[in-house]
């Protein structure tokens, strides 16, 4: 079970196959195994690193104000750990932020981009959602945030129930405050005017059901190589509502780009 411990807190990872780097960033109010279909799946092409960012998982959860660049430093520290100077990264939500600023500021190291949700503003509602982690019980309130998440009736399913369920069950070891400050981190850091800089291939990726879906498009629109697609019955936790629509979406994409390592496209 390694930890990275570069930017001064064990950020725990995972790493999964052989081959070209992918780096896959999880969003609130998950974990590394938001992922699960993915892992799986891209495994048995590349070396797949997945994290459960600070506040998460195995994680340390400091309950500081921190910042997105804070955040993405942990990430870039695991990479600095595995060895990693190129990868294609994939984020969801605030994992799209984090893999946006790698792209803008570390771009040397970027392959591509899958950014799902892919709002360059983060959310609009922070101090609404950051107020809701004052509850005493925060297993649930993380389940209400998840299903404002998915696709309606997606909770409800036996499939919803158990993936969902998985990011709730040890809620008690979590820290709403560490939790929260990622929201406010998030909401505060807005890249959109930099965007026409970002010159790398990137695929955004909403569920029509996400509420994200005109900033994801807005996001597309901004970067000058960028292709967005909208998901069916889905919402903005697409990856683990679809995975089989999501993975072709992806693979599509890379083959594109001539980054698809696999045995057919």
């Amino acid at each position: 079970m390694p930890f990275s411990t570069r930017n001064g807190h064990a950020i725990y990872y995972e790493t999964y196959g052989a081959g070209p780097p992918l780096v896959l960033v999880h969003a609130n109010p998950f974990d590394h195994r938001l992922w699960l279909y993915q892992i799986a799946h891209f495994s048995a092409f590349y070396k797949v690193i997945a994290m459960d960012l600070r506040g998460y998982g195995r994680s340390d959860k400091p309950e500081i104000e921190f910042s997105l660049s804070d955040l993405t430093e942990d990430v870039l520290g695991i990479c600095a750990d595995e060895g990693v100077s190129r990868a294609i990264f994939a984020g969801v939500s605030v994992g799209s932020g984090i893999c946006m600023q790698i792209g803008l500021e570390h771009p040397d190291m970027v392959d591509a981009l899958v950014l799902v949700g892919g709002s360059s503003r983060g959310p609009r509602n922070v101090d609404e959602l950051v107020k809701g982690f004052e509850t005493p019980d925060l297993g649930a309130y993380l389940m209400s945030l998840m299903r404002r998440y998915v696709a309606p009736g997606f909770a409800d399913t036996s499939r919803g129930r158990w993936s969902l369920g998985l990011f709730v069950e040890q809620a008690d070891r979590l820290s709403a405050k560490c939790i929260a400050q990622i929201f406010r981190a998030r909401g505060s850091f807005d890249m959109s005017g930099r965007l026409g800089a970002l010159d790398k291939p990137v695929l955004v990726i909403n569920g029509e059901h996400d509420g994200s879906l005109p900033a994801g498009k807005e996001t597309a629109r901004l970067i000058p190589r960028a292709r967005h697609v909208t998901l069916k019955n889905a919402g903005h936790a697409c990856c683990i509502e679809e995975p089989g629509a999501f993975d072709a979406t992806m693979i599509d994409f890379l083959d594109t780009h001539g980054l698809w390592i696999g045995r057919s496209a």
